[in-house]
């Protein structure tokens, strides 16, 4: 699924992080809003306070849009719990509830109920379909509460489905697990909570409720405080009415940090678009099930419904081995007793799938230490298929040739198998310089018979042929070097062997820098930014954490990085 590239560059977790459903790392646009907002506090004059509270209207108003709802029902919680507590004791009658909810939407009920405010009857096992619900519901019942994705499983709740069940009873819906990252009808809860620390993320302390007009006329806000009643700002010492509208709910101001932070979480969800970020997660979610059926694994998550958690069990592993291997390996996992979750995001890339494979192939074979293949690293059955031959082509061109193979899933450390050592580098080894900006830019026609230099400086041509899938997409490549003896027969093509993704680091930002043609001591603006837009035109940035080497190099912030690369691409 296409994504725009501006939202990808505002994340920088690594690709073995995998845990969205527990916690999702902020964006560049978040760490940048809270610095900005904290250093104006330090500067604090007449009006800086007032400036600072306009962020909560602009919270309230990205939520709304995203949400289809008004600022006049939409109000800011810290958390989850606080905006399902809110809920719990504003409420009254009977209320139809999941004991296998996640405990933050079971307490705040049965904490209501010991109060005297509710009376809780539980739904019966399994997902929270409509048929489950209709079959539970009584004249008594007054209100339904549900989780819109569920935390163990992902399966995605039929909110519309559980509206027309319940009828004109009202429905609190958690929309943690799901809130910007699925497309479903919002619009059907009377309640619906969102906490911002996860698949939104906006980092702790970021959250909003939306009350529909019904849940305003019948829920009794017993929690408001000072900043939820009329005339807030009036001192006349008496306890105003509550309010009218969602602000209702409000016990006190919020951080305007937070609400900044929580504002350019929503809004770049809003430019990315919740279609394009389901798409994107989608597809990870599939290529994680790939590899777990692959290796003889059972998905126990929701299958037709399910948002963007996948949980697995693998025969005779217990999910504790199982988890142990994963996070032996960096990946970032949530073990549960019965399963292991995994939650990709939007941001997490193709190569995600490839070190879980990896990790979890370690449990039931020993690991290849072969240094010249490595087919346990190929994440496309064509690939993995032509592993073999690599050694059978270069052993039949002879000596002074080379093959390699490529799987672009892997950028930048592409090499999957290598024989005939004419260029000394290794499985595992990075792409050429002239590889990568093809990459970057697009290009994936095949070029044959160039003549280029191998890192002694001898002769070489080349041929690189692109491998692509049933789709007609560039899934890797197939190159053959073969040392030519004599004089050069014309100017040779510029590429460069690196041996390691350091080496072909120093490489870029040593040409980048080249071509600016002044120290970088002297570099002004103008010339950091050209050196950022010729790195970007060759690739550099698909390497990881190639924005602190150039960071560091050029002496400014990696957000400087950022803001160069933004208006680069703009």
């Amino acid at each position: 699924m296409r994504i725009s590239p501006d939202y990808l560059v505002q994340f920088d977790e690594p690709s073995t992080y995998l845990d969205f459903a527990r916690f999702g790392p902020p964006s560049h646009a978040v760490l940048d809003t809270t610095a900005q907002l904290l250093k104006e506090t330090t500067r604090a004059g007449a009006s800086t306070v007032d400036e600072l509270m306009r962020q909560e209207q602009r919270a309230k108003a990205a939520a709304a849009r995203l949400a289809g709802s008004d600022t006049d029902h939409v109000v800011l919680v810290p958390n989850t719990s606080a905006g399902l507590f809110q809920a719990a004791f504003n409420s009254s009658g009977e209320v139809l509830v999941s004991p296998s909810e996640f405990p933050a939407n079971t307490y705040p009920w049965a904490r209501a109920e010991q109060a005297g405010r509710v009376v809780v009857r539980s739904l019966g096992a399994g997902p929270v379909t409509p048929s489950l619900v209709a079959s539970a519901l009584t004249p008594e019942i007054s209100v339904v509460s549900v989780s819109a994705v569920d935390f163990r499983t992902g399966y995605r709740a039929d909110l519309g489905g559980i509206r027309e069940v319940i009828g004109d009873r009202l429905l609190v819906v958690d929309g943690i697990q799901g809130f910007g990252v699925i497309e479903t009808p919002w619009e059907a809860a009377d309640v619906l909570v969102v906490g911002g620390q996860k698949w939104l993320r906006a980092g702790w302390g970021t959250g909003f409720v939306v009350l529909s007009d019904r849940a305003l006329e019948r829920m009794d806000p017993v929690l408001s405080g000072w900043t939820g009643a009329r005339d807030p700002g009036l001192f006349d010492d008496e306890i105003h009415p509550a309010e009218s509208t969602a602000a209702s709910w409000s016990i006190t101001n919020l951080s305007p940090v937070t609400s900044g932070a929580f504002a350019a979480a929503l809004e770049l969800v809003e430019e990315a678009g919740v279609t394009a970020i389901a798409g994107r997660i989608a597809e990870r979610v599939g290529e994680l099930e790939e590899v777990v059926l692959s290796l003889g694994g059972t998905v126990v998550s929701a299958v037709d419904r399910r948002a963007g958690i996948l949980a697995f069990t693998l025969p005779d592993f217990p999910a504790e081995a199982v988890g142990a291997a994963l996070t032996g390996d960096g990946i970032a996992c949530t073990v549960r007793p019965q399963h292991v979750r995994l939650s990709p995001h939007a941001s997490t890339t193709a190569s995600a799938a490839v070190l879980v494979r990896s990790a979890l192939a370690g449990l039931s074979r020993p690991v290849s230490h072969a240094v010249s293949f490595a087919a346990s690293q190929a994440s496309h059955g064509l690939l993995t298929a032509l592993i073999p031959a690599v050694e059978g082509l270069a052993t039949m061109l002879g000596p002074g040739n080379e093959v390699v193979l490529h799987d672009l899933a892997r950028l930048p450390d592409s090499i999957v198998a290598i024989a005939g050592g004419l260029t000394g580098r290794t499985a595992g080894g990075p792409m050429t310089d002239l590889l990568l900006g093809l990459v970057r830019r697009g290009t994936t026609s095949d070029l044959t018979d160039y003549e280029t230099h191998g890192p002694d400086g001898r002769p070489i041509r080349s041929s690189t042929m692109f491998l692509r899938d049933e789709n007609g997409v560039a899934v890797g490549c197939l190159c053959v070097n073969s040392e030519r003896p004599g004089p050069a027969l014309g100017p040779a093509t510029r590429e460069t062997f690196p041996p390691d993704v350091d080496s072909l680091q120093r490489f870029l930002i040593e040409r980048a820098v080249g071509k600016a043609g002044i120290p970088v001591d002297l570099m002004k603006k103008v010339h950091k930014a050209a050196v950022v837009r010729e790195l970007d035109e060759a690739g550099f940035f698909l390497i990881k954490d190639s924005v602190d080497s150039l960071a560091a190099h050029l002496d400014v912030t990696r957000y400087t990085i950022y803001n160069y690369l933004n208006e680069t691409r703009a």
